[in-house]
């Protein structure tokens, strides 16, 4: 399980064996910050801890690690954020596609701009006529293979830029089309109106905010995403493998590191997340 090491005081490590790192390996991402600016932070933490004085994480520089991230988690979101070191950036886009789960807590009534709780308020419906019945018999046109409308804030870009740094900008941005996404599974674990708890399974390019939003609008009602943790995103879960902030060490990243397969080749694959 992710840190259960021993807390002995961290040992001075030199750069090339930070370098010598190829692999994948989970960090949990907490509420707030966004994925780019944790990634930043624990490459400061190792570079630090390999003797770098005034690390810069955002610099391109030789001595810098090669590292990205396998898939964004919105600010407000916290859970697991799979990483990539060395030639382990080029398998981020496995993890990009492949499967994720997801717990989140729903709100009913409220309907945001963000589709989340950052967002504001922008419509207000009656829910007291939605039964736990009917609620678990809406999850079932939203399982499987199904067509989804990204949200306008999210990572998404436009001529280069986030669709959500255009929007706080005071740019008109245009919905973008419907794409295909695959549910594999939704649950409802609690409903206590106007709160409920739904556990998901998806594929690549789902975005949970949309589904919260689309399933109040089935309901004859709205909705928005109050929290929301990912508790799985490929091999790696939340309570096994996800590394806390105090264990962003090389010791513990060794620990719990997937290594490359030597033999295979990735280098067509996509490493847009990377920070190097």
């Amino acid at each position: 399980m992710a840190g259960n090491l021993s807390s002995s005081a961290p040992r001075s490590v030199s750069l090339s064996k930070l370098q010598a790192l190829n692999g994948l390996f989970a960090i949990y991402k907490t509420q707030g910050p966004t994925s780019a600016d944790v990634l930043n932070k624990l490459k400061e933490a190792l570079l630090k801890e390999a003797g770098v004085k005034n690390p810069n994480p955002r610099k391109r520089k030789k001595q810098d690690l090669k590292m990205g991230h396998g898939g964004t988690l919105d600010s407000a979101a916290c859970g697991v954020l799979v990483v990539g070191v060395g030639n382990g950036t080029k398998m981020l886009s496995t993890m990009l596609a492949g499967s994720k789960k997801y717990t989140a807590v729903g709100e009913l009534g409220k309907a945001t701009d963000t589709l989340d709780a950052t967002g504001t308020v922008i419509l207000e419906k009656d829910f007291e006529h939605i039964t736990r019945v009917a609620f678990e018999e809406k999850l079932k046109i939203f399982t499987g293979d199904i067509m989804q409308v990204p949200p306008l804030y999210s990572a998404l870009k436009k001529d280069g830029q986030r669709l959500s740094v255009l929007l706080k900008k005071g740019h008109k941005v245009e919905a973008k089309p419907a794409r295909a996404v695959t549910v594999y599974s939704l649950t409802l674990q609690e409903f206590k109106p106007p709160l409920f708890t739904l556990d998901i399974e998806c594929g690549g390019g789902f975005y949970v905010r949309s589904l919260v939003d689309d399933l109040g609008k089935a309901l004859s009602s709205c909705a928005h995403v109050k929290e929301l943790t990912r508790t799985k995103q490929g091999q790696f879960t939340l309570k096994d493998h996800a590394l806390r902030e105090e264990h962003w060490t090389l010791e513990h990243i060794l620990h719990s590191m997937q290594p490359c397969p030597v033999s295979e080749d990735h280098s067509d694959l996509n490493t847009k997340h990377l920070v190097s």
